[in-house]
């Protein structure tokens, strides 16, 4: 199988209050779209890493060539749409028929493990679909209207990761479904949930965080540097 990531990078971000996208914002001076980019290079089942960058950025973009040189695997950018939707609909369109796997990654997600990414892939080439996951910790209320109306089981509570991968042409299907009923969702596979179809769970690593505001940007900061003093020690 031939297997393609897309690494969406398009959003802005505004709950960060970085002066640039999100996906630009420097951790410990490398922008979180190249460590996401580097992340997927490294896996050995993935064959094109694809990012996808708004139209606005392409220049904040293409002034990271310098970094993104020594990624292999790299193609040119796609360039994203309004919604999260629309990106991946953009990523998807710029891969060949040859394409028979495809991976969606946040590009605020630099931690993801090469070995998680592999396990969600195989689950995808054999379920169909399938994401990187963890069990929740907290007891979840759902809420409406300042009012909680159920407290589901926490053993059967997940938090979702990305990435999140797919059988070709389950996502193809899915994507087109939702654009006709103007449907728009947060989750990748919520759209193949809609189908019927299965999506395999994956259990994934907590380290695996999305930078969405500023207090993640430091802590991921001073989880970078654990990982380089553990790196010294081991040395």
């Amino acid at each position: 199988m031939t297997v393609a990531v897309l690494v969406l990078a398009a959003g802005r971000g505004e709950r960060l209050g970085a002066p640039v996208p999100k996906a630009f914002a420097p951790l410990a001076g490398v922008p979180l779209v190249v460590r996401s980019l580097a992340a997927m290079a490294r896996v050995r089942e993935v064959d094109r890493v694809v990012p996808v960058v708004a139209l606005a950025d392409r220049d904040r973009f293409a002034a990271l060539a310098p970094g993104l040189a020594g990624i292999p695997k790299l193609t040119a950018p796609v360039w994203g749409g309004a919604e999260r939707q629309d990106s991946m609909q953009a990523g998807l369109a710029s891969l060949g028929p040859d394409v028979d796997l495809v991976a969606v990654h946040d590009a605020a997600r630099p931690f993801v493990r090469a070995r998680d990414v592999a396990r969600v892939l195989a689950a995808a080439r054999d379920v169909g679909a399938a994401l990187l996951a963890v069990p929740v910790t907290d007891t979840i209320k759902r809420v409406r209207a300042g009012r909680v109306v159920e407290t589901p089981e926490r053993s059967e509570c997940w938090a979702a990761q990305t990435p999140q991968a797919f059988r070709a042409e389950v996502l193809r299907e899915a994507l087109a479904r939702a654009a006709a009923e103007g449907f728009q969702a947060t989750d990748d596979v919520r759209l193949v949930e809609r189908l019927g179809l299965p999506v395999a769970v994956v259990e994934g690593d907590p380290g695996n965080v999305k930078i969405t505001r500023s207090e993640d940007l430091t802590a991921a900061h001073a989880r970078l540097l654990d990982l380089r003093a553990c790196d010294e020690a081991v040395r």
